[in-house]
């Protein structure tokens, strides 16, 4: 996610905290937390698609993607 739409995101909770927000800025808050979630689940999604898991019985299993 670009440095800009982070220090945004910032910018909006200092000011949600001190005096509230706008209906606009409320939407902005709202799709920029999306778009951070859904960055952050993507920079992830390496180490989770190739994550093996070890059963107590010693066999090991893939970590497979839940469908959508």
């Amino acid at each position: 996610m670009e440095k800009e739409k982070l220090e945004r995101i910032n910018e909006l909770a200092r000011k949600a905290k001190a005096k509230g927000l706008s209906d606009a800025e409320k939407a902005e808050q709202a799709a920029l937390r999306k778009e951070y979630i859904a960055a952050y689940r993507e920079s992830l999604r390496a180490q989770l698609d190739n994550l093996v898991l070890v059963e107590p019985d010693g066999s090991e299993r893939t970590l497979k993607r839940k469908a959508k």
